[in-house]
């Protein structure tokens, strides 16, 4: 009988029960969306990172540990000096360079491909070919469905045009590969280097090396870092500014959700002061007042939490369709987050219209017109 009251009522008022439920879809959307983007994009760098193939990061001192922004400031031919570690494979120097041309934010590589493929395997090639000369970029394939680019078609990166010579498959540090001489001829950076891959030839002996690199002389300010620690820090609480600006994001939806349901039920319960006098004058006690208007408001909220969910999965299709470099992460755990988010905001909103509710004297309320 009172759950036929509370829907009778939510189905008495269409517009408004509507109007609240979309409410919370939008704050439901608005979390799991902005959310998933940057985790998304966190989760992407850190997969592309790990698919280099590299057991160790040697980068110059003072250098930034997120990768691609701290320019080319050491000589290239460190690389040899590492090389010569006992028990490394492989070195690739790697030349990094933020682009922030046409509205994205993104990091170019600079290889030395027979190096830089050496670390693991070749580039998978969906079409085209390696570098045919200076001017030849390789671009991945989300790029190049992103951009509907093909082999020999002709790309502006770093106020200069290449050529695409190659679309490889995605996956392995950037999105975009310049030949290594052609980067630091671009930035000024003749002979230099961002950062250097390491290839151990056990991962047992990664520690050693690691160790036996920062007693180089002349390297023990170096950066050495494994990629197992790296990706290990490449965490939302790690960030600078991340965590905060997730708050924020949360605290918008809330807000936003807060004020809807507030506004909702405090209009309802006043448009209903004759109601409640009647259901106070046939007993009805504070405690039944109040949990009519809570489960009202819990009813809002679960529609509008499906309802969220539900526009939040057409969105991330939306948008990686629309954007094939972009993908939301909707995790389980940010979906558990964001129920409870949503429920104990709408529930926050309707507390005082509901303890008013049960505060009217049923005299009043019989009067009231």
């Amino acid at each position: 009988m009172n759950n036929k009251m509370v829907i009778g009522n939510l189905l008495h008022r269409p517009l408004r029960s509507v109007i609240s439920i979309v409410a919370v879809a939008l704050e439901v959307t608005l979390i799991l969306v902005i959310v998933g983007l940057s985790v998304g994009i966190l989760e992407d760098s850190k997969t592309r990172q790990e698919g280099i193939g590299a057991d160790l990061m040697v980068r110059p001192p003072g250098s930034s540990f997120l990768s691609g922004i701290s320019g080319a400031p050491v000589p290239a031919k460190i690389a040899a000096v590492l090389a010569r570690v006992p028990h490394v494979t492989a070195v690739a120097p790697v030349v990094t360079q933020l682009n922030t041309a046409g509205g994205n934010i993104e990091v170019v590589y600079g290889i030395d491909l027979k190096s830089f493929e050496a670390l693991s395997r070749p580039f998978h090639y969906l079409s085209g070919g390696p570098f045919e000369g200076p001017n030849d970029i390789l671009v991945d394939d989300y790029f190049a469905e992103a951009k509907h680019a093909r082999v020999g078609d002709h790309i502006s990166v770093l106020n200069h045009t290449f050529r695409i010579c190659g679309i490889v498959l995605h996956g392995k540090g950037a999105r975009k590969f310049l030949p290594m001489a052609t980067m630091q001829d671009l930035i000024g950076a003749q002979g230099k280097a961002s950062i250097f891959y390491v290839k151990v030839d056990e991962p047992a002996n990664i520690p050693g090396v690691e160790s036996y690199i920062k007693h180089i002389p002349g390297m023990e300010n170096y950066s050495v870092q494994s990629m197992k620690e790296w990706l290990s820090l490449m965490t939302v609480g790690n960030l600078p500014g991340f965590s905060a600006f997730i708050n924020v994001v949360i605290a918008v939806a809330v807000a936003i959700g807060f004020i809807v349901i507030f506004q909702a039920m405090y209009t309802a319960v006043m448009e209903r002061t004759r109601e409640i006098g009647i259901l106070k004058s046939l007993g009805a006690s504070k405690a039944y007042i109040v949990s009519v208007i809570l489960r009202e408001t819990l009813l809002i909220a679960l529609c509008g939490i499906a309802l969220g969910i539900g526009l939040s999965f057409l969105a991330r299709s939306g948008i990686h369709h629309g954007f094939p470099t972009l993908y939301p992460m909707i995790t389980a755990a940010w979906i558990a987050r964001t129920v409870v988010i949503a429920i104990v905001g709408a529930i926050l909103g309707a507390v005082y219209p509901a303890f008013k509710a049960a505060q009217k004297d049923p005299i009043d309320a019989l009067a009231y017109e």
